[in-house]
C-alpha cells in the first residue's frame, strides 16, 4: 500500500549520513572478506519488510540491491539477495510469515545479513479511516491509537522472532524505522488547514513519533543497529508516495553506515569523498 496521501513528513533538506559505525574508525582499513580457502565469502542477504523493501518507485534498484553493491564493494564478499518485501505487507503479515511459513523461517536462519522494516502500511489504513472520519473515538483517532498499539506489539514480537532463528552474534542484522513517510506541502503542515482544523500532519505525527521511539528502543535492547531515514520532497518518486532512485540511494547509505558486524569492517569513506566518486 503505502499510497496514503494522508502520512507525511516535513522536509529535512539535507540527508542525515552516517559514516562510519562506532568499531570502524576513519582510515581503517580491513582485508576483503574470504574463507580459509582465501575465496570470497558469499553471504545470503535476506531482506523484510514491505513496498520500501520491495523497491516500489524506483527506475532501477531499491535500497535493497543498492545496499548489497555496498555489502559487495566493502568487504569482498559475494552476496546472493534473496528480497521478501512485498506491496502493502503489515506488521501482523510479516509475523505470521516469520512465525508459519517454512520457506521464510528457513530463508531467515540462512541469512548472514538481514533487513527489516514494517509499520507504514499498518498506520497508513488507519490513516485512511480517520480522513474517512470512520476512525473511532470522540477525536476519530482510536484506530491510530490501536494502529500503533499493533505495530509496537508486533515490532517486538518480530525481533523476538527473527533472534530465535538468526543471532546478532553471527548475522548483520539492521533495522529502519519509519522516519520515511510521503511529502506533504510544509505550509500545511505548519498552519493546519484552513477551516482552522488540524492538517493531517499534525494528527499522525505524535503516533508516527511514538511508533518510531518504540522501534529504536527495541532495537537498541536487542543490540540490532537502527537507522530513521528522513527523504524530504526530492528524494519522493512521481507517484508522491515511494522513494525515487535518490532516495532508495538515500536509505541504503543509512544501513551501509551501520557497518558490518560481527561479519567484516570497511574502509570508512566520508560522504563527501563517495557521493563525489572520489577516492576513499
Amino acid at each position: 500500500m503505502l499510497g496514503v496521501p494522508f502520512l507525511v513528513l516535513l522536509p529535512f533538506g539535507a540527508l542525515l549520513v552516517s559514516g562510519c559505525s562506532a568499531d570502524e574508525g576513519i582510515g581503517d582499513t580491513s582485508e576483503e572478506t574470504t574463507t580459509r580457502t582465501g575465496t570470497p565469502a558469499v553471504w545470503n542477504y535476506v531482506a523484510l519488510g514491505d513496498s520500501l523493501a520491495a523497491g516500489t518507485g524506483a527506475s532501477h534498484e531499491g535500497y535493497v540491491d543498492r545496499y548489497a553493491a555496498y555489502l559487495e564493494d566493502d568487504t569482498g564478499a559475494r552476496v546472493n539477495v534473496i528480497n521478501l518485501g512485498q506491496n502493502g505487507l503489515t506488521s501482523p503479515e510479516l509475523l505470521h510469515a516469520l512465525r508459519d511459513e517454512p520457506s521464510w523461517r528457513r530463508a531467515v536462519g540462512g541469512a548472514d545479513v538481514l533487513t527489516v522494516n514494517i509499520g507504514l502500511n499498518d498506520l497508513g489504513r488507519a490513516g485512511e479511516a480517520y480522513e474517512r472520519g470512520t476512525c473511532g473515538g470522540a477525536d476519530n483517532q482510536d484506530c491510530l491509537r490501536e494502529a500503533v498499539e499493533t505495530v509496537e506489539g508486533n515490532w517486538d514480537a518480530i525481533i523476538a522472532e527473527l533472534l530465535s532463528l538468526r543471532s546478532t552474534n553471527n548475522a548483520i542484522i539492521h533495522a529502519a524505522g519509519l522516519g520515511y513517510t510521503p511529502y506533504l506541502d510544509p505550509k500545511e503542515a505548519a498552519d493546519g488547514l484552513s477551516s482552522g482544523e488540524p492538517s493531517n500532519f499534525q494528527v499522525f505525527e505524535p503516533y508516527l513519533d511514538e511508533v518510531n521511539r518504540h522501534i529504536a528502543t527495541t532495537a537498541s535492547a536487542n543490540s540490532v543497529p537502527y537507522t530513521e531515514v528522513r527523504l524530504d520532497k526530492g528524494y519522493i518518486s512521481q507517484d508522491g508516495v515511494h522513494p525515487n532512485d535518490e532516495g532508495y540511494e538515500a536509505i541504503a547509505w543509512q544501513l551501509r553506515g551501520l557497518g558490518y558486524s560481527p561479519l567484516g569492517k570497511r574502509r570508512c569513506r566520508t560522504a563527501e569523498t563517495d557521493r563525489s566518486g572520489g577516492e576513499a
